[in-house]
């Protein structure tokens, strides 16, 4: 199978990339590497042992895109790329609109033009109306109370109508919750530009040194301990789910939607302790007022995901925790240590 992989460089793009290189397939990995390195890639083929195709592109440039993927023949694609930050989307709404809504627009309008008719989204748990309590399931209301949560909303709706539009298409899109952790080679991780938006690589970076201290954001939510729960995944897992989803797109017409997580919720504050005990060291923390668009707790309920994709996750927070700390110590200077 020949896949177009947006975003392909990135944090989640570049360990699906490994898992899709292991199963043989053709992958052109499209990256504007603003929030990314190419030598993720680099790494990639070393992982994985395998080459690739990679081209330097935005996905809001309609015509670098529809040459990419004209010279790529591809399938199906898997759509990564967007801007993620939850807080900068209410500091910047407009830049999440406009590369996410019509990037996305842009990548669709692409594959009509070539006839590739297969898509995997990766849409995020920021969609749910959190004034549901939780476990989400696929057919609880959306509700997102972020620009970065309503584009990916929004985006969701789009190709539900281009699916609908179109009776040879075929989307899966994936809810996905807080993806953590790193390869078990240390060699591709989380790797943010600047300081980080996400909590484990904020955390790793204290437990390295090169931050002073995380800010919980945050600590009289209606949680166990008072700081924000989340269900968090390993990347290794997410990226598996990603190849489940396209294997099911392969058999199946029309669009339908997929929770990704472990189902088990996980606070702020038991995620630092676990990552404490992962690099054996204390890591120092101040709690301060909580994030605009950020809410109390957001859990996946896994259920359809095991019984039609025929997947579930594998790794617990432990594993998330020493898989970033791994990361983290090998590459104190992320992909900047070069190949």
């Amino acid at each position: 199978m020949r896949v177009f992989v947006t975003g392909g460089a990135g944090f989640i793009g570049s360990h699906t990339l490994v898992q899709l290189l292991r199963q043989n397939a053709e992958v052109t990995a499209f990256d504007n590497y603003s929030n990314s390195s190419p030598v993720a890639l680099a790494r990639v083929k070393r992982l994985a042992q395998s080459d690739l195709s990679s081209v330097e592109g935005d996905i809001c440039n309609r015509a670098a895109l529809e040459t990419a993927m004209r010279a790529a023949k591809p399938d199906a694609v898997i759509h990564f790329a967007g801007l993620k930050a939850v807080g900068e989307s209410s500091e910047k709404p407009l830049s999440y609109y406009k590369n996410n809504i019509a990037g996305s627009i842009a990548l669709l309008e692409t594959m009509d033009a070539v006839g590739c008719r297969n898509i995997v989204f990766s849409s995020s748990a920021t969609v749910y109306d959190p004034a549901k309590a939780a476990p989400f399931t696929e057919e609880d209301p959306l509700g997102a109370v972020n620009p970065y949560g309503r584009t990916k909303q929004f985006i969701e709706e789009i190709i539900r109508d281009w699916a609908a539009a179109n009776s040879d298409a075929s989307a899966a899109i994936l809810r996905y919750f807080n993806p953590v952790g790193a390869h078990v080679s240390g060699d591709i991780g989380e790797d943010p530009v600047g300081i980080p938006n996400n909590l484990m690589p904020f955390i790793a970076r204290v437990a390295a040194g090169s931050l002073p201290r995380l800010q919980v954001f945050g600590g009289d939510y209606p949680t166990s301990d008072g700081t924000g729960a989340r269900d968090y995944i390993h990347v290794e897992d997410l990226a598996s789910a990603h190849l489940a989803a396209l294997k099911y797109a392969a058999t199946v017409k029309g669009c339908d939607v997929f929770n990704i997580g472990t189902g088990r919720s996980t606070t702020v504050l038991e995620m630092l302790h676990a990552f404490e005990q992962a690099c054996g060291k204390a890591i120092a923390y101040r709690i301060t007022e909580r994030r605009a668009g950020d809410v109390a707790s957001s859990v996946a309920d896994v259920s359809k995901a095991k019984r039609i994709l025929g997947w579930q996750a594998k790794y617990d927070v432990a594993d998330m925790c020493q898989s970033s700390w791994n990361w983290q110590s090998r590459n104190p200077k992320g992909y900047d240590n070069g190949q």
